[in-house]
């Protein structure tokens, strides 16, 4: 169902974030973000001269190379577009999230690491989503293998579970899908 219908208004700006996931022949997943910001109108910039509308203000790439148990491995950042000469300059310092695991804590570790002026707003926001992606991908590979009889569903506890409402361990969605974890009563 989309939204209702809006007040009579003026279409300005779009950001587009893309993100994907994908098993490596290594084992290892890429989990790669794509960021674009543009405009409906043109306007001056310093350091680029006329951004013309529906160029990119902001486009930028982030890609993170987890393990199965979420460890970043590698960490990959480009910014094609930005609105200063510098922006790109700071991609480098994305390396500082090697060695961490999204899961609890992952946001502010982050942010600890490449926040503020020691890292990119945008690529900063751009690593939430592909958080999410990383664990969608995840999820999609167990759910292979245990169609294919590969996976035993009932070893651990899905990391998931407890991430929002539906998924709370006393949800009617756990009881019916992983009774092994349900903690309601009956």
């Amino acid at each position: 169902m989309p939204l209702s219908e809006p007040a009579p208004r003026t279409h300005l700006h779009t950001r587009n974030v893309e993100c994907r996931g994908y098993l490596r022949g290594d084992g290892l997943w890429d989990i790669e973000g794509h960021m674009v910001d543009t405009k409906t109108y043109s306007f001056p910039n310093r350091h680029r001269g006329e951004v013309e509308a529906g160029e990119p203000v902001h486009e930028m790439w982030l890609r993170l190379t987890i393990d199965d148990a979420m460890r970043i491995h590698e960490v990959e950042a480009v910014t094609d577009y930005g609105p200063f000469g510098m922006c790109p300059a700071i991609t480098g310092n994305f390396k500082r999230l090697e060695g961490l695991t999204i899961g609890p804590g992952f946001r502010r570790a982050v942010r600890a690491r490449v926040g503020g002026v020691q890292g990119c707003t945008h690529l900063v926001e751009l690593v939430d989503p592909i958080a999410t992606t990383a664990f969608q991908t995840m999820t999609a590979r167990r759910r292979l293998e245990e169609a294919e009889g590969r996976a035993d569903a009932g070893r651990e506890r899905p990391r998931f579970l407890g991430t929002c409402h539906a998924l709370a361990s006393d949800s009617p969605a756990v009881k019916e899908q992983w009774p092994e974890f349900y903690t309601g009563s009956d």
